[in-house]
């Protein structure tokens, strides 16, 4: 118990001493500056992220779905084609 007060008590001085020092204005200074350069390169969100992420499961599931579709209609397809497409042998 006496450990877990004196923790308690040494890190709440520490708080207090950085937020009252220089130290913390460094700190405002740089998450300001770090903040700045993140805007100007255009960098999504993580929400916009995330959103994009979907439309592309989504994306991906619908193209499987067509593709199988057409690899099915493909195998009847050639069926239809030989019946319609032969050609009578010339003679010379």
């Amino acid at each position: 118990m006496i450990g877990k007060k004196l923790f308690e008590e040494v890190s709440a001085k520490l708080s207090e001493t950085i937020a009252n020092s220089p130290a913390k204005d460094v700190e405002k200074n740089v998450k300001a500056m770090l903040g700045s350069a993140f805007n100007r390169m255009d960098l999504v969100t993580r929400e916009e992220f995330d959103i994009q992420q979907q439309v592309l499961i989504k994306t991906r599931t619908k193209l499987a779905e067509l593709e199988a579709r057409l690899a099915k209609l493909e195998g009847e397809q050639p069926l239809q084609q030989v019946e319609t497409a032969e050609v009578p042998e010339q003679t010379e």
